[in-house]
């Protein structure tokens, strides 16, 4: 069980960490085209919106008293969350010819595409590792009910252990 929890910790900060870089550069987007309106952002804001949330779940989930895993339906959301905004994004990146989606060399540039192909690696990464945790914490809750269930049995009389 310790095992789990320090692997869940990991992807906990993992999470963290990538929800925060995609709140960073989806923030920089959005504050350089803040005049303009806001029905061409909406996949920004909806990305940034879920870092927000992701950010927020990541820090509460690393608190010592959250190692339940009994909130992996969350973690299961924020992953299909995320995977919409990975579309969302990699369908905007598409007429910018930025070469293939999967290509990530040179994400660290300053250019256009290469921020935006960061953007989307980040968001890609952070949906990998809330599907993780999601799976970890599904497999340690079913675990742990299995062994309650298995221990509850009745013993037939004739095989009593007194």
């Amino acid at each position: 069980m310790l095992l789990a929890d320090i692997f869940s910790l990991c992807l906990r900060i993992g999470e963290l960490a990538f929800s925060a870089t995609v709140a960073g550069l989806i923030g920089e987007y959005l504050h350089h085209t803040h005049h303009t309106s806001a029905w061409p952002r909406k996949r920004f804001i909806y990305t940034e919106v879920i870092a927000g949330i992701s950010i927020l779940f990541s820090l509460i989930f690393l608190l010592p008293f959250m190692s339940s895993f009994i909130h992996y339906p969350i973690d299961f959301i924020l992953f299909a969350a995320w995977m919409i905004a990975f579309g969302l994004l990699a369908d905007f990146i598409g007429p910018l010819h930025c070469g293939g989606l999967w290509n990530w060399r040179g994400i660290t540039g300053k250019g256009t595409c290469d921020r935006w192909k960061a953007d989307i690696a980040f968001s890609f990464l952070a949906s990998i590792f809330f599907l993780v945790s999601a799976l970890l914490g599904l497999y340690v809750v079913h675990k742990k009910r299995r062994a309650i269930v298995d221990s509850t049995r009745k013993r037939r009389w004739y095989r009593s252990t007194v």
